[in-house]
């Protein structure tokens, strides 16, 4: 916010001619949201009700013909020997039918705004004017500018001749963004260009004066440069687009009236009844210096330097390590556990096996013993060729 207790003077020669209190006004809190809202709502304002005429596309005496004809049931053109008879009518498919959901006269056009709201709104936007942050990224050219916010004497309210405004602004270096306006001038797209708002251009300065003794029809005629009287500060005119930071060129005169217009935070407005400005919600919004001050720094607890973390907890059932430093003898009994179980399953084994070759002992001699037997009877070992081996087997008859 801008917190100087004075403001330059700037003569008809662009020199400083003296000092000026800085109004309470321009430090109050600046709030872009209330801003946009109420801009939005006081633009709807100047709107003129449009419609549709209320019995476009139902001048036809047309009817459906019903089911049963193979066409669709939309009301028709009556009567014969033309194209027009037994087209579709009424619907907004149809050709020369109404329109969908036709406009009226009756709607809305127009919003109700709190006053108190509308007021926050227009010191937040003269706020916002002094500082050239928020000046410049609007847009506004105020390099050559010696100080914002920028004021003239009173002399200038009676200045009568555009030529006497433009030297003007040239001295207190303001005429750079008259300029800007003016080579922004260009053809509006779309079809406003055959509504009467043909050419679009930039906002320029708005000089804000307390006495007209000339000084609205030697500027108004500048291209982008807007007048207006201290007494009727407008938003549409502070915050254009609901953009904070307009440019303004104060009168010392109109500069002197704003701490009666709007007040202060504690003493109440002369033409605003019981009308204060608004109070910040915190004295300094410096939040960074506020944490790092001593006050604050000394009552605060230290920083925290260890860096130990709660260890994770493990299931003592299913991790080992864990059993172990709740239970030592787990190892033991477990290894005494496991040693049982392989020697168990050892013994089961060789039982097992010594079990099946006794089982299957006598089998296997039955086989033997029968194969053995066949083979003797099925072999009568008779001929010249076997009496060799007939008297070595001792069965020689």
């Amino acid at each position: 916010m801008a917190a100087r207790p004075l403001v330059s003077v700037q003569g008809a020669d662009g020199s400083a001619e003296g000092q000026v209190a800085l109004p309470a006004v321009f430090v109050a809190p600046i709030r872009s949201d209330i801003v946009q809202t109420v801009h939005t709502h006081m633009a709807k304002n100047a709107r003129q009700a449009y419609a549709v005429m209320a019995k476009a596309g139902h001048q036809t005496a047309a009817e459906s013909w019903g089911t049963g004809r193979a066409v669709s049931r939309i009301p028709r053109v009556p009567g014969g020997g033309t194209h027009r008879a037994g087209q579709g009518a009424f619907g907004n498919m149809c050709r020369g039918g109404h329109m969908y959901a036709p406009t009226k006269v009756w709607r809305r056009w127009h919003r109700k705004i709190n006053v108190n709201q509308k007021r926050y709104a227009v010191v937040s936007a003269i706020a916002a004017s002094a500082l050239p942050a928020l000046v410049m990224a609007r847009g506004h050219k105020i390099e050559a500018v010696p100080e914002v916010p920028l004021v003239v004497s009173d002399a200038a309210e009676s200045i009568t001749k555009t030529k006497a405004a433009v030297e003007l602004l040239k001295k207190i270096g303001a005429f750079a963004d008259v300029e800007k306006a003016k080579d922004s001038k260009n053809l509006r797209r779309g079809k406003g260009k055959m509504r009467n708002r043909r050419y679009v251009q930039r906002k320029g300065p708005l000089v804000i004066y307390g006495n007209d003794a000339g000084i609205s029809r030697a500027f108004r005629n500048l291209p982008g440069v807007e007048v207006c009287s201290v007494d009727r500060l407008n938003l549409l005119q502070l915050a254009p687009g609901g953009h904070l930071g307009r440019f303004c060129v104060w009168t010392k005169s109109a500069l002197e009236k704003l701490d009666s217009i709007f007040g202060t935070t504690e003493t109440e407005s002369a033409q605003k009844k019981g009308y204060k400005l608004p109070r910040h919600i915190m004295a300094n919004g410096d939040l960074a210096r506020l944490i790092n001050s001593d006050e604050v720094q000394s009552v605060v607890k230290p920083q925290k330097t260890s860096s130990a973390r709660a260890p994770l907890k493990k299931n003592p059932l299913r991790n080992l390590g864990a059993l172990l430093k709740l239970n030592p003898y787990a190892k033991a009994a477990r290894r005494a556990e496991l040693l049982a179980a392989g020697k168990a399953g050892k013994e089961e084994k060789l039982a097992a096996a010594r079990k099946a070759k006794a089982a299957a002992r006598p089998a296997v001699k039955k086989v033997s013993k029968a194969f053995y037997n066949t083979m003797i009877t099925d072999s009568d070992y008779v001929g010249e060729d076997y009496e060799v081996f007939s008297t070595w087997l001792g069965t020689t008859q």
